[in-house]
C-alpha cells in the first residue's frame, strides 16, 4: 500500500529531525531523486513540514525579538511556498504515472488531489509524534497525560482513515474510476506581480 510507504518515510523524517532538533540543521535527503523520485519527494515534503512546525513554535514566544520575528516570518513564507511547490511536484509524479489510464465514462473527480491528501497525512504524522510526547511527558500532570492520550487515540484513528482514503483514491485513479485534475495553488503573497505591497517596492 502506498500509505504504508508514506507513513514510514514520515516517521523516518520526524525521528531524524529530532536527533538534533534544530530548525538550522542541514537537510540531507537519503533518497536519490533519479532512482527513487517518489520517496525523495515524500521525504522532502515531510522535512519542510517538520521544520515549519518548529518555526511556528518559535514565533509564538511572547518574548521574541521583533527583528528575529520578522526574519522568521520571512522563513515561514518561504517554507509555505516550498511546501506548495513540493505538493505540486508529487501530483506531477502521479499525473505521469497514470497518464495512460483512460477514465471510464462514469469516472468522477475527487475533491482534492492525491498530493494534497498526502500533505494532510504528513502534518498528521507530526501531530501524532508531538501528541505522543505530551501524553508521556514526565513533568506533566496525570490529567494532562490522560487528555493527550485521548487526543492521540483520535489522531491515530484519523491516520488509519486518511491512509485508507488515499490508497482507495490511488486505486480508483489507476482503475479509471476517478480521474486527476490538478489546479495550481496560485499563491499570491509571494508574487511581486500579484501582491500590491511587493509590487510597490519594485
Amino acid at each position: 500500500m502506498f500509505s504504508d510507504k508514506a507513513n514510514t518515510i514520515f516517521r523516518e523524517v520526524i525521528e531524524k529531525y529530532h536527533e538534533i532538533d534544530s530548525v538550522d540543521q542541514e537537510f540531507v535527503n537519503p533518497y536519490d531523486a533519479d532512482k527513487n523520485l517518489l520517496e525523495h519527494l515524500l521525504y522532502r515534503k515531510c522535512w519542510i513540514d517538520t521544520v515549519q512546525w518548529h518555526y511556528e513554535d518559535i514565533i509564538r514566544d511572547q518574548n521574541i525579538d521583533p527583528e528575529a520575528a520578522l526574519k522568521l516570518k520571512r522563513l515561514i513564507d518561504a517554507s509555505n511556498q516550498d511546501r506548495t511547490d513540493t505538493v505540486e511536484y508529487i501530483d506531477s509524479y502521479f499525473l505521469e504515472k497514470y497518464k495512460d489510464v483512460k477514465p471510464k465514462e462514469n469516472a468522477t473527480i475527487n475533491s482534492e488531489s492525491p498530493a494534497w491528501a498526502i500533505d494532510r497525512l504528513s502534518i498528521l504524522a507530526l501531530k501524532i509524534y508531538h501528541m505522543n510526547e505530551e501524553a508521556n511527558r514526565q513533568d506533566a500532570s496525570q490529567e494532562h497525560q490522560m487528555k493527550c492520550k485521548a487526543k492521540l487515540d483520535v489522531l491515530l484513528e484519523q491516520q488509519v482513515d486518511l491512509s485508507t482514503a488515499i490508497d482507495q483514491l490511488l486505486e480508483d485513479i489507476s482503475n479509471g474510476d476517478k480521474y486527476m485534475k490538478v489546479y495550481k495553488q496560485m499563491k499570491m503573497y509571494n508574487d511581486e506581480e500579484l501582491n500590491p505591497v511587493l509590487r510597490s517596492n519594485k
